[in-house]
């Protein structure tokens, strides 16, 4: 087994601090050994079932230990590992599991309802295991390469059918290793684990760094930002991650004010832009919000902003990791320099295989050498980023350029805002026009939300309309599904 091999990990902090805890999962305490033991007999029953290096191991569960259990047995044995998210339905569940022609669904016994409706909606016959049930194998003897492949994660679709994209060893090394640079996670680092294990950041933002480093996870089930205010204060918790929705429903109970934020030294934030309103909110109870930026093709971390910068780089991203490089490319795939706008590109050790059973768009993503990550990103004077927004989401407004993300943070600024969506539609005289979707905690006059923005942001980049709504769609993630608010909003007339 080759010194990057994930599979290395957790058999060397067995043999370290095998009595350390390595997962606390509600109630539960899980050593460094205990881990390396599960995952060895899961290890080689797989094998036994007949499963072979290179095989897709599709996973349809919650976050729990046993998740955990089954990647590091996936990692040991040459299997890629396939989470699905299971907040897809079965007819989506059912294309992810024969895109990857998965040999073997696991499912959590929650379930198994959700498992048996996918697999009964797909051409194949994937072997059925629930993921609770104790490995019975024997010792593993597969030898597994640096390059070997270790996940396949399937992206959001926001364009079409998802993508799976495939992720080696060498990827998840070299992204961890990057992060551990700028955001590290030390020996004694108490870790909150919200994010879904069905994603890239659920595994290689924070927790397999973590269990590199002998650290503990404390592994939620889901997150609940009651529930994840009380473990910060009673497990004293030192650093996590999340999305700006996790830190925005955090700030919005309750309990935010008085809960003793004190031990947690680092708050990471990625996933999308967040507004510079709820940045100060958590700054205000002395929490420093460090953004990061990533995507799964890039298995993710891409920027990280030092902790020493965030007080004064408020709204980036930072700069790139060690062992990554990034560009700025222009709108004729040139290479820009200096300060300016322009699509995020990245290349490096920890950009993806590619797409699985997809070389055309492999092809397209990686052209001139550089992941072409899709996202609009502005770069300053002193080389840090501050990602702007999705080419895909940004929409031009008589002949300029107009960012969602922009004036989604302007209207979180108003008191009267909880969160805002904004998007592009189509409009006789300029092209296109803003219309914003809105969540308020007190009512507020449409008028006067879009005379806040005219205040602070050029004309063109004005809403044209608020509308109001509950709770905004999201993804399983937490992201913003705006294709959902996009369909809300076919039937309104922007004039």
């Amino acid at each position: 087994m080759s010194n990057l091999t994930i599979g290395n990990w957790i058999r060397d902090r067995a043999r370290l601090t095998p009595h350390r805890v390595a997962i606390d999962h509600d109630g539960r305490r899980v050593s460094y050994l205990e881990v390396d033991r599960a995952s060895e007999l899961l290890a080689g029953e797989l094998l036994s079932l007949g499963l072979r290096s290179g095989d897709r191991v599709a996973v349809l569960a919650d976050n729990s230990p046993e998740y955990v259990n089954l990647f590091f047995a996936c990692a040991r044995a040459g299997l890629i590992m396939t989470p699905l998210n299971w907040r897809l339905s079965g007819t989506e569940l059912a294309y992810q599991l024969d895109h990857s022609s998965a040999a073997m669904l696991i499912f959590s016994a929650g379930r198994k309802a959700q498992a048996d409706e996918a697999v009964g909606k797909t051409g194949g016959t994937p072997l059925l295991r629930e993921l609770e049930r104790p490995g019975a194998g024997g010792p593993v003897d597969v030898v597994v390469g640096d390059d070997d492949p270790l996940f396949l994660i399937y992206t959001s679709g926001t364009s079409g059918r998802p993508k799976g994209a495939l992720l080696s060893h060498a990827n998840t090394f070299w992204t961890n290793l990057a992060i551990d640079r700028v955001m590290d996670v030390t020996t004694f680092d108490l870790v909150l684990q919200v994010l879904p294990q069905f994603h890239i950041g659920g595994w290689n933002v924070q927790p397999l760094l973590a269990w590199w480093k002998g650290a503990t996870v404390i592994l939620e089930t889901s997150f609940d930002p009651g529930r994840a205010l009380k473990l910060i204060e009673s497990k004293q918790v030192t650093t996590m991650m999340g999305v700006p929705a996790t830190y925005l429903f955090m700030a919005e109970h309750p309990d935010f004010a008085t809960t003793d934020l004190g031990s947690l030294r680092m708050a990471v934030v990625g996933g999308a832009p967040i507004p510079e309103s709820l940045i100060r909110t958590w700054n205000d109870r002395d929490v420093a919000l460090v953004q990061g930026y990533g995507l799964s093709e890039a298995s993710p971390n891409v920027l990280g902003l030092p902790p020493e910068d965030a007080p004064t780089k408020i709204g980036y991203a930072g700069k790139a990791y060690p062992h990554v490089e990034v560009a700025l490319g222009g709108p004729h795939g040139e290479i820009l320099e200096g300060p300016g706008t322009g699509e995020l590109l990245v290349r490096g050790p920890s950009v993806f295989i590619g797409y699985w059973d997809d070389p055309e768009a492999t092809a397209e993503a990686m052209r001139g050498g550089w992941l072409h990550t899709g996202d609009v990103a502005e770069r300053d004077a002193e080389g840090f980023y501050r990602i702007r927004d999705r080419l895909k989401d940004m929409y031009i407004s008589g002949g300029e350029n107009v960012y969602p993300a922009e004036v989604e943070s302007v209207l979180a600024e108003h008191p009267a805002v909880i969160e805002a969506a904004v998007i592009g539609k189509h409009h006789e005289r300029w092209g296109e026009v803003g219309v914003a979707v809105v969540v308020t905690r007190m009512d507020v006059d449409p008028e006067e939300l879009i005379e806040w923005c005219r205040q602070r942001l050029a004309s063109y980049k004005v809403p044209r309309q608020v509308h109001f709504i509950e709770s905004l769609p999201r993804s399983g993630m937490n992201k913003v599904a705006k294709r959902e608010l996009i369909t809300w909003l076919e039937e309104v007339r922007v004039d």
